[in-house]
């Protein structure tokens, strides 16, 4: 069981990674750097950018638990 939660936490951790460098920036940041501050003329971005925040908020929502129960099982061996 730790094993998969370890593994399961390395692949959330890089999906993660890619989800927050996916974001829009805000000028001047790392996504700028990687061509993020190019102006895109798809329509609906807005709606684009509102369901990676939520994939982004739910993936970090179960990396953190992973981590408790990462933790918690630790703890108790």
């Amino acid at each position: 069981m730790e094993l998969g939660l370890s593994i399961a936490l390395l692949i959330f951790s890089g999906l993660l990674v890619l989800l927050v460098l996916m974001h829009k920036g805000k000028g001047g940041g790392l996504s700028d750097m990687f061509g993020g501050g190019m102006q895109s003329s798809v329509g609906g971005s807005s709606v684009a950018e509102r369901n990676l925040d939520r994939i982004t908020i739910v993936v970090a929502l179960v990396w953190a638990a992973i981590i408790v129960a990462l933790g918690i099982m630790m703890k108790s061996n």
